[in-house]
């Protein structure tokens, strides 16, 4: 498909899917930290705790490309 091989397809397929649903899951805790009226400190422990499993998988993203080089 498009001169591409089944592990390219693959690997754009979770770097984008997985990263749109990264963003929407911001969108989320932004609508959650909004309609709780948590304030700054509350929506930053929001965004916090509830995105640091995120930035894992961002993470070990950069670290697979930084060792890929």
């Amino acid at each position: 498909m498009f001169g591409l091989s089944e592990e390219q397809i693959a690997q754009l397929g979770l770097t984008v899917g997985v990263g749109g649903f990264i963003l929407y899951m911001f969108f989320i805790i932004f609508q959650l930290a909004r309609e709780s009226k948590a304030g700054k400190f509350g929506t930053f422990m929001l965004f916090l705790v509830l995105g640091f499993g995120m930035l894992g998988f961002i993470a070990k993203n950069i670290l697979v490309w930084l060792l890929h080089i």
